[in-house]
C-alpha cells in the first residue's frame, strides 16, 4: 500500500492490536511491525508518522527492547505510549527510574490534567480520566521536551518537543477506558502528521487489484475457499483482478459443521467462479490420528491443506499461485511483531516449509475483519455472505479437545446444530458475533433413564466483539440455555452436561484451541 502510512513498532504491549485498530477507524493506513525494524527497513516503508507501543519491560533492564535511534533524524513524527514514552525519553537524553513507592505506581483509571494547548492535546479538556499501566517514570525530560500532562503520582503524564514533533503519553490513549484518548490519537494523526485519511475500502480495493494484477501477470492463480467471509471475499477481489484464470478450490476436510459442505457448494453453484469441491475427509482424519496437542493439529492440518491443493493444481494444469484468505488478525496470532505466538493459524504459522507453487497471495493480509466485511459490500456480494460468522479452517478439530475422532465430531456436529438452531429460534443470532459449541475432553457421572451414566460434557461459547482480537462472552437468557442444554442431552448420545462459557478474551481466546 503507498500514501500516507503510520508505522506502530511493537515492543510487546498487551494493547498493541488495538493502537492499530484506533488507526484504521480514523481512515489512515497503519501496520504493526516488530521494534527490530532496521532504519533502512524503516526508510523503505516510509512513514508519514511513527507510534512506539507500550511493553511489559523496564527501560533500563539489560536486554530491553529499543529501537535504532537514527529513527529520530528522519524528521518524521513520533508518538510514544507508554513503555514507548519512556523509551523515547531516555534515548533522546532523559532518565527514566522505577517509581520510589508503590504510592507512584499508576494502574487503572487515573485522573489527569491536560495542556490543551499542544496539537497533541487539542479540543481536550483540562481534566479528564486516561488507563494507566506503569511503575516506572520519567525523572528527567530530555532537552526540548516540555510536559503536557500530570496526575497526581506522574508529573509527565504527557510530554512533547513541539520543534520537532516528539511526543509521550505515559498512558494509554487506545484503550476505551482513556476518555478523550481517540481524540489525542485523532490529533497525532491529523494534527501533527498533517494526514488528511484517504485509507477506505473503496481505494483499497482498486490498490490491492493493481497490485494483484502486477504480481500475477498472465498466471494461473488456486483459491483456497472455504466458503467464509474472508475466502469468498478475497475470491471476489480475485475475480476482479484476474477473471477467468482464477480457480476456486474448496476442501470438504471432514470437519465442518452439520451439513455446511452442501452449503457452501449451493451458495457458489450460481457464481461465474470455477468452483471444485474436495472431498479428503478419511485423509484429514488419518493424519490427525492420535494428535492431541492443538499445535500439532493445525500445522498437520495446514500442511495437509497445501499438498491438497498441489494435486489439484497438477490435475488442473499449471498453476503458479496459491491464494488465501488470510486476514491481519492471524498473522498477528501467529506470531508478527514482537508479538507471542497465541496459535498458530493453518494458513500462516501451520504452512509447511516447502510450498508447490510459485508464489502465495494474500491480498487481506493487512486487514482486520470488519474491514473485510466492508470490503465484501464494496465487491456487491451478498449480506449472507459478507455478515458470515467466521469459521475457522481447521474446522471443528479445534473445537474437540483432545484427539479428534469420527464419534466425536458426529457428537460436536449434533450439539452445534442445535445451538445455532436454537439461537435462530430465539432471534437471538444478533445479540453474538459467533456462537458455537465444543466437545471437552472431559467425561463425567450423570443419570439419564434412571441409570448412571458416564458421558462427554459440551461447552457453549458466544462472544461479542468488534474485531476479534478482543471479545466479551454474551448474556444470553438463562432460559434459552436451559432449552439448548435439555435438547442437547435428551438428543444427541453420549452427552450428559452442557456447560456455558462465561470468559472473555484475553484471558481466553475464541476458539478453544
Amino acid at each position: 500500500m503507498t500514501g500516507e502510512r503510520i508505522l506502530i513498532l511493537d515492543f510487546g504491549g498487551q494493547y498493541d492490536q488495538l493502537i492499530a485498530r484506533r488507526v484504521r477507524e480514523m481512515q489512515i493506513y497503519c501496520e504493526l511491525r516488530p521494534c527490530t525494524m532496521s532504519i533502512d527497513e524503516i526508510k523503505a516503508f516510509g512513514p508519514s508518522g511513527i507510534i512506539f507501543t507500550g511493553g511489559p519491560h523496564s527501560v533500563y533492564e539489560e536486554g530491553a527492547p529499543t529501537v535504532d535511534s537514527a529513527v529520530f533524524d528522519l524528521g518524521t513524527p513520533i508518538l510514544g505510549i507508554c513503555y514507548g514514552c519512556q523509551l523515547l525519553a531516555k534515548l533522546l537524553g532523559g532518565e527514566v527510574e522505577p517509581a520510589r513507592s508503590a504510592g507512584a505506581r499508576e494502574y487503572g483509571k487515573t485522573e489527569t490534567e491536560f495542556n490543551s494547548g499542544s496539537p497533541l492535546l487539542r479540543g481536550m479538556g483540562q481534566r479528564s480520566v486516561t488507563w494507566m499501566s506503569h511503575g516506572d517514570y520519567i525523572s528527567r525530560l530530555p532537552e526540548g521536551f516540555v510536559p503536557l500532562a500530570r496526575s497526581a503520582s506522574c508529573p509527565t503524564a504527557a510530554i512533547g518537543d513541539e520543534h520537532r514533533r516528539f511526543y509521550g503519553v505515559q498512558f494509554h490513549p487506545e484503550v476505551r477506558h482513556t476518555e478523550e484518548g481517540s481524540l489525542l490519537l485523532h490529533n497525532f494523526l491529523y494534527e501533527v502528521c498533517a494526514l488528511h485519511g484517504n485509507w477506505t475500502m473503496e481505494s483499497y480495493r482498486e490498490t490491492a487489484v493493481r497490485e494483484l494484477r502486477e504480481k500475477i501477470g498472465s498466471g494461473r492463480v488456486l483459491l483456497a475457499l472455504s466458503g467464509g467471509v474472508d475466502s469468498s471475499v478475497c475470491a471476489a477481489l480475485l475475480d476482479e483482478a484476474v477473471g477467468e484464470r482464477l480457480t476456486c478450490v474448496f476442501v470438504d476436510h471432514g470437519l465442518l459443521r452439520k451439513d455446511e459442505g452442501d452449503q457452501v457448494e449451493a451458495a457458489f453453484a450460481g457464481r461465474k467462479l470455477r468452483f471444485l469441491r474436495v472431498d479428503a475427509g478419511k485423509r484429514f482424519l488419518g493424519r490427525l490420528k492420535g494428535v492431541r496437542k492443538p499445535e500439532e493439529k493445525r500445522k498437520r492440518i495446514g500442511e495437509e491443506f497445501i499438498r491438497v491443493f498441489e494435486e489439484e493444481s497438477r490435475k488442473l494444469g499449471t498453476i503458479e499461485y496459491l491464494a488465501q484468505g488470510t486476514i491481519y488478525p492471524d498473522v498477528i496470532e501467529s506470531g508478527a511483531g514482537s508479538a507471542a505466538v497465541i496459535k498458530s493459524h493453518h494458513n500462516v504459522g501451520g504452512l509447511p516449509a516447502e510450498v508447490g507453487f510459485r508464489g502465495i497471495v494474500e491480498p487481506l493480509r493487512s486487514l482486520f475483519k470488519d474491514e473485510v466485511r466492508k470490503l465484501g459490500r464494496e465487491l456487491d456480494l451478498p449480506e449472507s455472505l459478507v455478515s458470515r460468522q467466521p469459521f475457522p479452517g481447521p474446522g471443528l478439530a479445534i473445537r474437540i479437545i483432545g484427539t479428534v475422532t469420527a464419534e466425536k465430531l458426529a457428537i460436536l456436529r449434533e450439539a452445534d446444530a442445535i445451538f445455532r438452531e436454537e439461537m435462530a429460534a430465539a432471534g437471538l443470532q444478533g445479540t453474538a458475533d459467533q456462537y458455537f459449541a465444543a466437545l471437552t475432553n472431559m467425561r463425567s457421572v450423570g443419570v439419564m433413564g434412571d441409570g448412571r451414566s458416564y458421558d462427554c460434557a459440551v461447552a457453549l461459547r458466544a462472544v461479542s466483539t468488534e474485531d476479534f482480537m478482543t471479545a466479551d462472552w454474551t448474556r444470553l437468557p438463562y432460559d434459552f440455555l436451559d432449552r439448548v442444554s435439555v435438547r442437547i442431552c435428551n438428543e444427541v448420545p453420549g452427552v450428559n452436561r452442557v456447560l456455558y462459557d462465561i470468559t472473555s478474551k484475553p484471558p481466553a481466546t475464541v476458539e478453544y484451541e
